[in-house]
């Protein structure tokens, strides 16, 4: 992926937010929180797989 692009998140981060009303600004907001929730889970799980390989490399040296 290109630097500085992000897929859909690229998108989202121009998109205007005129036209939406509070409810769905609401609700856009509630996912994406869990949509960063489900990021973040995902950067621990690969920072500590990460973690794990450099220990058993080092290890071996």
């Amino acid at each position: 992926m290109p630097e500085g692009s992000f897929g859909a998140a690229s998108l989202l981060a121009g998109e205007s937010l005129e036209s939406y009303s509070l409810d769905e600004l609401d609700s856009r907001i509630a996912l994406l929180e869990a949509e960063i929730a489900r990021i973040s889970g995902h950067r621990d799980e690969a920072a500590s797989h990460m973690r794990a390989a450099e220990d058993l490399f080092r290890r071996k040296s």
